[in-house]
């Protein structure tokens, strides 16, 4: 996928959005942090990261653990949050 379809799957899921919204005011999340601010359950956030971890814009920086686990944006997040942030989508 290119950078425009990769916006477009983004935006065409709204947990996919507040996660992008949540992590580009921090370096790092847990789940639990972005269920918390968004109003989400964890379960849903947690399926956006993995959907996002999938497509490489998130990944895990502490995969040792099982529970409580953290993430950041790769450098392909931080292009397709640019993105959305230059056509004033988030």
């Amino acid at each position: 996928m290119n950078v425009d379809e990769i916006v477009r799957w983004v935006l065409s899921v709204d947990r996919r959005l507040l996660l992008m919204k949540t992590i580009r005011h921090s370096r790092v999340v847990k789940a639990s942090e972005v269920a918390q601010i968004t109003d989400r359950s964890i379960q849903n956030i947690s399926r956006a990261i993995k959907e996002c971890e999938e497509l490489e814009l998130v990944e895990c920086i502490t995969p040792e653990k099982h529970t409580w686990k953290k993430y950041m944006l790769t450098d392909q997040g931080y292009h397709v949050l640019r993105e959305l942030e230059k056509h004033e989508m988030i």
